[in-house]
């Protein structure tokens, strides 16, 4: 195995984690902005007013999400496994 292979599969790696915890990221983003807007529209300073609908956020989005994240990590995994052999020689 050399220094190539070894950049190529650390460059899946990231892309798999940045496609698979994108969803929760941009919906945590999008629902922070919305509450920061209300937040300053209304000069109300309650941190868990914006802390509490990100969490609900994150957690529907791995309940909408969790079986493509799982399929994706899945796929990942599997073909580390098939390439084992070629990593070991």
């Amino acid at each position: 195995m050399n220094n190539q292979e070894v950049v190529i599969i650390i460059k899946e790696a990231v892309t798999v984690i940045l496609k698979v915890s994108s969803p929760m990221l941009l919906g945590a983003l999008v629902i922070g902005f919305i509450v920061s807007l209300f937040q300053a529209t209304t000069q109300i300073n309650e941190p868990t007013m914006a802390f509490v609908p990100k969490i609900v956020v994150v957690f529907l989005s791995l309940l909408v999400f969790g079986s493509w994240i799982l399929e994706e990590m899945h796929s990942f995994t599997l073909g580390l496994y098939e390439d084992i052999l070629r990593f070991i020689i």
